[in-house]
């Protein structure tokens, strides 16, 4: 959603009287369509060797996360840099489901951020029943992992982060 549309919702939702943060959910197919266009994108950049990020810092980064996911109640992970994205899941089936997640995630943070001004968020959790997404920043590089609720999140997010 562009800067634009977002403060017109706002403005529409103050005179309406609703809250002024919300998540619009109507935007979720278009999003599971880009989703699913940037990983086929990713997928035929790395089949070419194509747009792939030479830098030494991204692929230690990548090499880490990947490490991350042999952990006991990991799930997977999303990678995603400026030239390209991993996609890393137990249940390859749940790809979209995990990306639309992730990216939403994402969206609500930045949303909740920029109204409450809270500034640069380090990281963000979202917890379910029986899962969790913790969600973070290295560098240019946007770090989604998932995992089963009994999972230390803070060890994760401190290997990773200070590695």
């Amino acid at each position: 959603m562009t800067p634009k549309k977002r403060k017109q919702r706002k403005t529409q939702q103050e005179e309406e009287g609703e809250p002024s943060v919300a998540i619009d959910f109507s935007e979720i197919e278009t999003k599971i369509r880009e989703t699913a266009e940037e990983l086929e994108d990713t997928e035929q950049k790395e089949r070419t060797g194509k747009g792939k990020h030479d830098s030494s810092e991204a692929e230690r980064i990548k090499q880490n996360v990947e490490k991350t996911k042999e952990r006991d109640g990991v799930i997977g992970y999303i990678l995603r840099n400026v030239d390209s994205a991993s996609i890393d899941l137990k249940d390859p089936t749940k790809v979209i489901d995990y990306a639309v997640l992730s990216s939403s995630a994402w969206e609500a943070c930045d949303e909740l951020s920029e109204t409450f001004s809270l500034g640069e968020v380090k990281h963000v959790i979202v917890e379910g029943n029986s899962a969790k997404l913790l969600s973070f920043t290295i560098e240019d590089n946007k770090i989604s992992i998932f995992m089963e609720k009994k999972v230390d999140h803070k060890r994760i997010y401190k290997d990773l982060a200070t590695k």
